[in-house]
């Protein structure tokens, strides 16, 4: 019912790029989605979800939000803000008649039935609280993508976050056994915002490959100063790209130092000429669908990306941070607009279709094959 090809208009959209976008799984594995963390605010105002997906030409995204945008002054707060996520994500799911993927056959069989589909992401482990026991209740309720950290520390740490001192010298003995957990449960390790150490630290424990969700190369910076300066700690040197790309993880490049889709593909092709391309992907750490404004000041709605400040109301979003709006005068859907950049950049459909998915759903498949506790 939402095949690309059969109900989005496609004016003036190449027909290879149609077939590409139809074809493939398409992959976002860094998404947004804004929910009330207060259980009082719940379920949070309707989002059109699925029609944003379908517009995007997205088979699937990693629908991921954070606890940590508003401090965190009380033990079981953090616990509290993360059922309450999901219990908002329940609720819009179902609204929008969308399930979460608990694997890859999963994720295939939804494509193969031009349903939209996600994988629940939590961004930090706040939510643990030291307690490891949640992992596996997170679980159950079907958490399948885990980034380990975040912008600020957890009340009980698991490692350096790249934008902060380091402190741990990497992971921290809780870190550790996080790592472990998660590779038991069957759960995607995302080792976004963790330095140098820390990544070094988790690809030691991993027994599955990892992903790096949301950066890029630190030699390509584009042309707004500004946010060359701020995204600067956040992106990956060509060295510590190898190191993920030789465990077998794949890397996500975002949409925030790119101005056009051109220059997207060719912040791509520039990963891939460093690590090859069976080990690069799409992560935008964009919205599909409006900010989420709470009378608390919860959610991500204010600070963008990743806790840049910038408090704007919901309505008067700046261009960049809705997928489908990643770049000015964008006329086609996100993955459209990727994929027909990519063919200008000389990549051909078969490396597409890794880029685009391919390669993200190999180590989703390898982490969460081996359990199957889920729902």
């Amino acid at each position: 019912m939402l095949s690309p090809l059969a109900t989005w208009a496609i004016d003036n959209i190449d027909p290879r790029v149609a077939k590409i976008v139809a074809d493939t799984i398409g992959v976002d594995t860094h998404n947004h989605i804004d929910v009330p963390l207060i259980k009082g605010e719940l379920p949070g105002p309707d989002i059109d979800l699925a029609g944003e997906m379908k517009r995007s030409g997205l088979s699937a995204v990693c629908m991921t939000f954070a606890l940590d945008y508003q401090p965190l002054q009380t033990m079981g707060e953090a616990w509290d803000r993360f059922q309450n996520g999901l219990n908002a994500m329940d609720h819009q799911l179902k609204n929008n008649r969308m399930k979460r993927a608990m694997n890859f056959a999963d994720l295939k069989a939804a494509h193969d039935k031009h349903q939209p589909i996600v994988i629940q992401s939590v961004e930090g482990g706040h939510f643990l609280e030291g307690k490891l026991d949640r992992l596996s209740i997170a679980y159950e309720r079907g958490l399948r993508h885990f980034t380990l950290l975040h912008d600020s520390d957890a009340s009980v740490p698991l490692g350096d976050v790249y934008t902060n001192p380091a402190r741990f010298g990497g992971l921290t003995t809780f870190g550790i056994d996080v790592v472990k957990e998660c590779n038991k449960q069957g759960i995607l390790i995302d080792l976004a915002h963790c330095n140098a150490d820390a990544i070094a630290a988790a690809l030691k424990l991993a027994t599955h490959p990892v992903i790096i969700s949301h950066t890029g190369l630190d030699t390509q910076l584009g042309q707004n100063a500004n946010m060359a300066r701020m995204m600067r700690p956040r992106l990956i040197s060509k060295e510590q790209a190898k190191i993920v790309a030789d465990a077998g993880g794949v890397i996500g490049v975002w949409t925030h130092l790119a101005d056009t889709p051109l220059a997207y593909a060719q912040n791509i092709r520039a990963l891939v000429d460093v690590i090859g391309v069976d080990h690069a992907c799409i992560g935008t750490d964009t919205k599909l669908t409006p900010a989420y404004r709470s009378p608390g000041n919860f959610g991500e709605s204010g600070k963008k990306p990743d806790g840049a400040p910038g408090d704007r109301p919901q309505n008067n979003h700046r261009v960049g941070e809705r997928t489908n709006e990643a770049w000015e005068n964008q006329n086609a859907g996100f993955y459209y607009a990727v994929v027909d950049a990519l063919l200008k950049t000389g990549f051909q459909e078969d490396e597409i279709s890794k880029i685009g998915g391919g390669n993200f759903c190999r180590v989703f498949n390898a982490a969460t094959s081996g359990n199957h506790k889920g729902r």
